[in-house]
């Protein structure tokens, strides 16, 4: 018979999203015993809701931007008349067979992750997983949330992500006021959506939105879109909003949306009415962490219901852990993936690095993308960091010329003394694919002249950053004082 100090350590997961489906993976990997409880399927919301076909919807709105600008590069479509004189050709989406496509995708992305949880060894349960004490977990199903199993834990890992907020005032009906988890159910394009909220998600969809052909009226609350981004990064994307034919209300805010028919209309704070045929609200997420037994565990939550954790993803309580978008870190799923994996590497006694959230990429998928690791320009300016920083426009890139690439950057940002890389901005088509260079500089702290030594091809839209790195040179007599 096992005894407590020979049987395999038992880890219980709660949610399998990126950051619980990392922590089961790795805890299996390490030999532990690992069970993981997730309400909807494996992947959990980031994979059947919100990440995965979102940006599978936002590559069909690339697809159908290349097809329109593609006249630039002399590629040019042309459908044949009655009369045998070529018509103008349109691009035509198909909302419904792209919305059944994406979910397909999410579907079988959820499927592949949960085969391979299970060849590792994990015991995966579907249900509703609530903290009982802080040595184990019970698990219902139905509506009524009858428990039909208890599981003993040595260590608990939560990640139970996040839903979209809502607002009394603009309470989606799943119809025409929808969250950006309901989109997928529509079944035409909207011929007006309003966008209200202008962060990260109402950015993203309002520029896939505007570029599969609806018509778009994006409502902020601030200055511009994007606020709480690299203010030249957020500057090019709502340029290029208003010159693609989107309506751009800034200073705006939403009192209330309410539907009227086959319209929404939405009331701003001045007394505007915005009317249209649908409307997404974006204006947050709320973790879910309401009735998990949190509270009876002893875990401490913020006041806006978000575990707090350490940078090994600890909690309040030493042997539960916490991940993902409920937690205070950033929502990131590679964030989420980062602290399930640091969670079981903790809790079972391997090597840990505490995460580092000054180093953390993240990319914003508008068109455009924007891509950011580090230090900003921001905190140069104000004063919180010492740093010189430089810009190079993508229209000086031969690359970007030859692909019709218009608008974008790179940003560098190097300490004074020896240039170490501290940060940097990347806008450009595909930028989530060329910010890893600067986020390895980061990690391994690399001066601008070795990052510069590095060889790019030429031409590629890689080189812009080598030739920023290039003019950041810090000659050797300046070195030699440092």
């Amino acid at each position: 018979m096992a005894t407590p100090f020979d049987r395999k350590h038992r880890i219980v997961v709660v949610g399998g999203g990126p950051g619980g489906y990392e922590a089961a993976l790795s805890a299996a990997r390490l030999g532990a015993e690992v069970t993981l409880v997730e309400r909807v399927g494996v992947g959990g919301s980031a994979v059947l809701t919100d990440v995965v076909p979102s940006k599978t919807l936002i590559a069909s709105a690339e697809a159908a931007t290349a097809i329109r600008e593609s006249g630039e590069l002399g590629v040019q479509f042309f459908a044949k008349g009655d009369s045998g004189k070529p018509l103008k050709p349109e691009v035509a989406v198909n909302l419904s067979k792209l919305n059944k496509r994406l979910l397909r995708l999410a579907q079988n992305q959820s499927d592949d992750m949960q085969r391979t949880l299970e060849a590792a060894g994990v015991n995966v349960i579907q249900g509703e997983g609530k903290l009982d004490g802080n040595s184990a977990v019970t698990v219902g199903t139905g509506s009524g949330g009858q428990d039909f199993d208890r599981i003993e834990f040595d260590s608990a890992v939560i990640s139970v992500g996040a839903r979209p907020r809502t607002l009394d005032s603009c309470k989606p009906d799943g119809e025409r006021i929808l969250t950006w988890t309901q989109l997928y159910n529509l079944k035409e394009m909207p011929s007006h959506l309003i966008v209200v909220g202008s962060g990260v998600t109402g950015a993203e969809f309002a520029s896939a939105y505007s570029a599969l052909g609806a018509k778009v009226t994006l409502v902020s609350s601030r200055d511009r879109v994007l606020p709480n981004e690299d203010a030249d990064a957020a500057d090019v994307i709502e340029d290029v909003f208003k010159r693609g034919g989107m309506t751009v209300l800034s200073k705006s805010r939403a009192a209330t949306v309410v539907r009227d028919g086959d319209e929404v209309v939405a009331t701003l704070d001045d007394g505007r009415e915005v009317r249209g045929s649908h409307c997404l609200i974006a204006v947050g997420s709320i973790p879910n962490t309401s009735g998990i037994g949190l509270e009876g565990a002893g875990v401490e939550v913020t006041p806006s219901g978000h575990i707090r954790v350490n940078r090994v993803a600890r909690t309040s309580v030493p042997n539960i852990y916490a991940a993902g978008d409920c937690t205070e870190f950033f929502p990131l799923a590679s964030v989420a993936s980062t602290q399930g994996r640091t969670a079981v590497f903790h809790a079972l006694g391997d090597e840990v690095r505490p995460i580092n959230l000054r180093n953390v990429a993240s990319n914003i998928f508008t068109y455009p993308e924007i891509a950011t690791v580090g230090w900003q320009q921001r905190s140069i300016e104000d004063g919180t960091r010492e740093g010189r920083v430089y810009k190079l426009p993508l229209s000086e890139n031969p690359r970007a010329k030859m692909q019709g690439v218009r608008d974008g950057f790179v940003k560098l940002i190097a300490g004074n003394d020896l240039g170490t890389v501290i940060g940097g901005v990347i806008v450009a088509p595909r930028a989530s694919e060329l910010v890893l260079p600067l986020s390895i500089a980061i990690e391994q702290r690399l001066t601008v002249d070795q990052v510069a030594r590095a060889w790019a091809v030429y031409p590629s839209l890689a080189s812009s950053i080598s030739d920023a790195a290039h003019a950041m040179h810090v000659p050797y007599s300046e070195q030699t004082k440092s």
